[in-house]
C-alpha cells in the first residue's frame, strides 16, 4: 500500500482516534444536567419514536427504553463516553468499533427521517468498519502496547 506522510497502520490509527474524538464530542456537547435530571435525551427520542414511520421503532422503544428512562439515560451517556475513550486510546478497539457500528445503526434507524443524522451515522459506521478492516489498533494504542488482538 502506497501512502503519504504516514504508513497504512498509522493512517488507520488516525481514523480510529478521529472516530473516538467524534464520540467524545457527542458526549461532551450534551447538556448533562438536562439528560440526567430530566432524561431530556430519552424524552426527545421517545417523541421521535412515537411519530416514527416504522411502527416497530415506536413499539420497541416503548417496550425497552421507555420503562427505564433513568437507566437508559446512563446507558446512552456511558456508551458514548466509553466508545470515545476506547477508540481514542485504542483500548479494546475491536469491541469499541463493533459497538460503535451497533449504536450508530440504532441511531440511524431512530433518525431515518433526518438526512443530516443519516449522513453522520453512515460516516461513523464506515469509519468503524475501516478501523476494523485495517486493524486500526496496530499502532498508537493501548491494545498494541499490551499485545491484545
Amino acid at each position: 500500500m502506497k501512502t503519504s506522510l504516514l504508513n497504512g497502520a498509522q493512517w488507520a490509527a488516525v481514523l480510529r482516534i478521529g472516530l473516538g474524538l467524534w464520540w467524545l464530542e457527542s458526549f461532551r456537547h450534551k447538556n448533562l444536567e438536562a439528560w440526567i435530571k430530566r432524561q431530556a435525551g430519552i424524552n426527545w427520542a421517545a417523541d421521535i419514536a412515537a411519530k416514527h414511520r416504522w411502527a416497530f421503532v415506536g413499539t420497541g422503544f416503548d417496550k425497552v427504553v421507555k420503562p427505564h428512562p433513568k437507566a437508559m439515560t446512563w446507558v446512552v451517556l456511558m456508551s458514548e463516553l466509553s466508545l470515545g475513550l476506547g477508540l481514542t486510546l485504542g483500548l479494546l478497539t475491536p469491541v469499541a468499533a463493533f459497538a460503535s457500528i451497533a449504536l450508530n445503526l440504532l441511531y440511524l434507524v431512530l433518525m431515518i427521517h433526518d438526512w443530516a443524522e443519516q449522513g453522520q451515522n453512515f460516516m461513523m459506521i464506515l469509519a468503524a468498519a475501516v478501523v476494523l478492516g485495517l486493524h486500526g489498533w496496530q499502532v498508537w494504542s493501548i491494545d498494541c502496547h499490551i499485545g491484545w488482538f
